[in-house]
């Protein structure tokens, strides 16, 4: 049986984040709402690909929908990975402190937990960059869609930057957490700019 949360219906997903179940989680969740961003994305590629107006963008949205489908598949897989984290985190924190391996194992498991919402931060920079490109190069009544991928993108990107802050805060000084930290910050100052402006542009043009 195929337990990967990423393959749950909609309905099933929202009932197990609404539940007391430990995960999916604000990781989970981040990854979700990153791969609800790209396909919206996609979804302006493919209904403005095809039309004659268009067509000199042709070659460049098969590239775009190469990738965003490579960023859709990997983000969703990324709600599994965060999960699979969350197990041994939760049992080292059942260890007792004097245990000799307990500082180590900590340590251990706290970067492990960072790991999947660092990689969905940079899956999602990957798809506001993209977001960024579409807009240029889709139909103008398919911006609303691009607005809404990049705010989805540019939201998923801060709740999974949470979830890296949560574990790297508990190792500050430890010199690969502190590494993970400043990656997220970078991440958050270079591209919720970047995202935001994709959206105002789509506002501007709205409300024009």
């Amino acid at each position: 049986m195929d337990n990967s949360l990423y393959k749950l219906s909609c309905e099933d997903f929202s009932k197990e984040l609404f539940s007391k179940a430990p995960v999916p989680g604000g990781g989970g969740a981040a990854a979700y709402i990153g791969a609800l961003g790209v396909s919206l994305g996609a979804m302006a590629v493919n209904l403005t690909r095809g039309k004659k107006k268009f067509a000199a963008f042709e070659p460049e949205y098969e590239q775009m929908l190469t990738d965003a489908e490579l960023y859709r598949k990997r983000l969703l897989q990324l709600i599994d990975k965060d999960a699979a984290a969350f197990e041994p985190l939760s049992k080292a924190y059942s260890m007792p402190k004097d245990d000799p391996d307990y500082a180590q194992t900590m340590r251990d498991v706290t970067i492990a937990a960072a790991k999947a919402p660092l990689e969905m931060m940079r899956y999602c920079t990957l798809s506001i960059d993209l977001i960024a490109r579409i807009l240029e190069k889709c139909s103008k009544l398919l911006i609303s869609d691009v607005g809404c991928a990049a705010l989805a993108a540019e939201a998923a990107l801060e709740c999974a930057a949470l979830n890296v802050f949560v574990n790297t805060r508990l190792l500050k000084g430890d010199a690969e957490a502190d590494l993970m930290a400043r990656q997220a910050e970078e991440m958050l100052a270079d591209y919720i700019p970047k995202a935001m402006a994709t959206a105002d542009e789509v506002f501007d043009r709205m409300r024009a």
